[in-house]
């Protein structure tokens, strides 16, 4: 390619311009294939659920694991139990049992709802709450990078399967739709989730904290929104002990729901981004700018590229990247990719 950095072997080296029978499908399905890695070595064993399992993205292991935020968090709370409890003489409001008491208060802390019903009465328990505080919304932040998504997603297949329960969806075409409608269908688990919560907390603070509907509801909205008034909170035993669960699961899904709710959004834009460019009618300058190879005429390939660009998927700086490594790997400067290439490129 001779603008913008980009070369000749990648927009050649796409489409093989040789004369073959049905040489349209050849290279419609060649295309195709260049949507993804190649699925020859992707392992095809079926889960529980009949479905084929997506591969593990690379990216996935930069973030904590599901079990490393869980031992995080039982970190956190077995230290911050400790120091509280042995601190709780210096801690004054409604108290119930010590170790229960200095775990609710770790956990009303690190979700900053922060009631008032236990607060720290001297200087050391204050800058052992500030310091709790901040290591406290750190160690949230890594469960809403991966613990809730996690758990969301187990439930994807189960939302996927009510959808279509009168459809006969094979493994292939599920796993599509939840490609396709991935967002979608975490937004709406989310919300199921969050409802649940509601209402589950609504009825426990009713029956158990003796609290009237609309101050349990109250008590509910003003505790996962982390505004925590005080004026009503877990004064009970029982109480106290739902709250360590609830307040962090309904805090943690609440934050996950305007995650949704905000990549949702950009994801509508961006498809009518998409249906916006592949709708535009092409015009000479959009041919000129399409034409990389400056040979007068845009090849398939040039064409998927430039749309690509359009759109937003894909910049000059990713072409570029992509084109040293395929010159890395075009060891016979053929302009070609082959068997013989890549076995030179390992041994080298």
């Amino acid at each position: 390619m001779a603008t913008d950095g980009a070369k000749q072997p990648l927009i050649s080296g796409l489409l093989d311009a040789s004369p073959k029978p049905n040489q349209n499908t050849v290279k419609r399905r060649r295309l195709r294939r260049c949507r993804s890695a190649p699925t020859d070595y992707i392992p095809l064993d079926k889960d529980d659920y009949g479905l084929i399992p997506r591969p593990k993205s690379i990216l996935g292991k930069l973030h904590p694991s599901f079990k490393q935020v869980a031992l995080f968090l039982v970190i956190y709370l077995g230290v911050g139990a400790i120091c509280f409890y042995l601190s709780r003489s210096q801690i004054k409001g409604e108290k119930t049992n010590g170790i229960l008491d200095a775990v609710y208060f770790c956990i009303v802390t690190m979700t900053t709802v922060g009631y008032g019903d236990l607060v720290p009465n001297s200087i050391a328990t204050k800058l052992l709450a500030c310091a709790f505080v901040f290591t406290g919304m750190a160690v949230v932040a890594l469960i809403l990078s991966k613990s809730a998504d996690y758990l969301v997603e187990k439930q994807e297949i189960l939302l996927v399967r009510a959808l279509h329960l009168n459809q006969k969806v094979g493994a292939t075409d599920m796993l599509r739709e939840m490609e396709v409608n991935k967002v979608r269908y975490k937004f709406f688990l989310i919300i199921i989730i969050l409802v649940l919560l509601i209402i589950a907390g609504t009825i426990f603070l009713y029956k158990v904290e003796k609290l009237s509907l609309v101050d349990s509801f109250y008590c509910v909205c003003s505790t996962i929104t982390t505004l925590g008034y005080g004026d009503k909170s877990f004064s009970t035993e029982g109480g106290r002990i739902f709250a360590v669960f609830w307040i962090l699961t309904g805090t943690i899904c609440l934050a996950q729901f305007f995650l949704y709710l905000a990549e949702l959004n950009t994801e509508k834009r961006q498809k009518k981004l998409v249906k916006w460019v592949l709708s535009r009618k092409m015009t000479w300058i959009d041919l000129e700018a399409a034409d990389l190879d400056d040979d007068g005429v845009v090849s398939a390939a040039e064409f998927v590229i430039y749309k690509l660009k359009e759109m937003g998927k894909i910049n000059q700086d990713d072409i570029s990247v992509v084109m040293e490594e395929f010159e890395d790997l075009d060891v016979d400067q053929s302009g070609s990719i082959s068997a013989s290439d890549i076995a030179l490129a390992q041994s080298s």
